[in-house]
């Protein structure tokens, strides 16, 4: 999506957030999904949805994915993925017991938080957590360390905190966070824990960060923002709130299209446009197609960094691609 010249009525604009949209660990699960459907047929099962977007998980049920809620729920002898958001060292023990076949979909940059909890665990560590609970991101790195981590919900739940040594404390966070209130959180804990350390190097994504700082640029200028993104999508949620603290005049969060209300529009010169990080494209593209005839036909992009990062394909999936690759060599 490009700027366009033409100006709208009454200076009516959208600023449009770049980046945007999928991040390199989405951009890697759901391709995973199609590669895996397209290696070994129809269905493959994937433990919690893949992602946190209703559309992304919609299109791929139709291409014979099924999700679930538990490993108890896929047939022994199955194929299993686990999703994006990372599972508890448990979750690969229950797979093993029904004669699972797994394919490790977790992002890479969750796969660091859970070494980093694993290593300072092993070092004894007390590791405080910061992370919404119930957050399946959440519930994986717990599941990594559970007699050393204590989850802090927010800068509110710090007073609740105990620990056994307050000379070897440490904090890691759940990725998806506003980068603001995460250090809210750290800074209360510092005031509780002088000694507090912190991870060798950031927890929360570039992506998450990256959307944020975008966001924010543009929210000091926008009368409405909208975030693309479903309510169960921690960093989509967080832009909203990224937003108003910005300055935005208002913000919601939609799904597609379809859920914007027209009476946010009364009043409104500029509205920001943006998507969590695993949002496709295509339900951008069609905010932008509601949104032109109605007069906000001028799109300005407010773009914040680069992004470069890509991640490669589950090692299972490698392995059998380049197994199949090799096959079709030798025929």
């Amino acid at each position: 999506m490009t700027a366009t010249s033409r100006p709208s009525p009454a200076g009516k604009r959208v600023l449009l957030a770049a980046p945007r949209g999928y991040c390199a660990g989405v951009d890697r699960a759901v391709i995973a999904v199609e590669k895996a459907l397209e290696q070994y047929g129809a269905p493959i099962y994937v433990r919690h949805e893949i992602v946190h977007n209703k559309y992304v998980v919609q299109t791929l049920e139709k291409k014979g994915a099924i999700f679930v809620e538990e490993t108890a729920e896929v047939p022994e002898g199955s194929i299993v993925m686990f999703s994006a958001h990372g599972v508890a060292p448990v979750v690969h023990d229950e797979a093993a017991s029904r004669n699972l076949a797994t394919i490790d979909a977790t992002c890479p940059l969750v796969t660091k938080v859970h070494k980093e909890a694993v290593r300072f665990a092993e070092e004894d560590y007390d590791i405080l957590l910061i992370g919404h609970d119930g957050h399946e991101e959440v519930i994986g790195t717990s599941g990594e360390a559970p007699d050393h981590i204590t989850l802090v919900d927010g800068p509110d739940d710090v007073a609740n905190v105990e620990v056994r040594d307050d000379s070897k404390v440490v904090w890691l966070s759940q990725t998806t966070l506003s980068v603001d209130e995460t250090m809210e959180t750290v800074d209360k804990l510092k005031e509780k824990f002088p000694l507090l350390i912190a991870p060798p190097s950031d927890d929360i994504c570039y992506a998450t960060q990256n959307r944020q700082i975008a966001v924010k640029q543009m929210g000091a200028d926008a009368d409405l923002v909208i975030v693309v993104g479903s309510k169960n999508s921690s960093n989509s949620v967080r832009l909203v709130e990224v937003a108003l603290g910005a300055g935005a005049g208002a913000a919601h969060l939609v799904d597609s299209a379809d859920e914007i209300d027209p009476a946010w529009l009364e009043g409104v010169t500029t509205i920001g446009l943006t998507s969590g990080a695993s949002v496709p494209e295509v339900l951008v593209e069609g905010v932008l197609e509601w949104l032109a005839p109605r007069g906000y036909e001028d799109v300005e992009i407010v773009k914040a960094a680069e992004e470069t990062i890509t991640f490669s394909l589950p090692k299972e999936l490698r392995r059998d691609l380049r197994a199949e690759a090799a096959a079709l060599a030798n025929k």
